[in-house]
């Protein structure tokens, strides 16, 4: 079994993995896995009305997530600069996923591991810091694996890149800047 096939089978099951993103390691599932999203808020110890973040592969894997007004499309992606967009909702998006938000923070990630686990289970996937509220973000395998070994299902080897840091967050229609890098 490849490991795109064992990522696929644990966020299909309704499991919650850590892996690699743009700047940090990230903790993710499925956000139509309810059970799976509190599991992640209870790991990180994130207050759920902050929300989190969708990473997706493509614009496409985020159909029936946002709700984009007409003629509006996400930026294609810099992948030494990514960017986080807050958007409006669609339908699929549960308050557990969007916190007390208006909207969702979305963003196509460019990391190779993180585009092949969305490419392997169809679907955008949860995305939130690899730390627990407060503290540091994990900052390589073995502390990933120090950390969260017994916490979540499956960590997915791979290395941040290509940039450093959490991404900047920024909302669509406006373009105001909410969180710089």
């Amino acid at each position: 079994m490849s490991i795109a096939d064992k990522v696929a089978a644990v966020l299909h099951g309704g499991g919650v993995i850590a892996y690699p993103t743009e700047g940090v390691f990230g903790l993710g599932c499925l956000p139509d896995h309810l059970d799976a999203v509190q599991r992640v808020l209870q790991i990180k110890q994130r207050d759920a009305s902050k929300g989190l973040i969708l990473i997706a592969a493509n614009s496409a894997q985020l159909d029936g997530w946002i709700k984009l007004p007409t003629d509006t499309e996400l930026p294609e992606p810099d992948p030494a600069k990514p960017i986080t967009w807050i958007v409006p909702t669609a339908s699929k998006v549960k308050a557990i996923v969007r916190g007390d938000n208006v909207g969702i923070a979305v963003r196509l990630t460019t990391n190779p591991v993180a585009r092949e686990i969305c490419t392997a289970v169809n679907s955008p996937i949860v995305s939130t810091s690899a730390n627990l509220s407060g503290e540091a973000v994990a900052s390589d395998q073995l502390s990933l694996r120090r950390q969260f070994r017994s916490l979540v299902d499956y960590i997915v080897p791979g290395d941040c890149g290509p940039a450093t840091g959490p991404s900047e967050i920024r909302h669509l229609a406006t373009g105001a800047v909410l969180r710089p890098r």
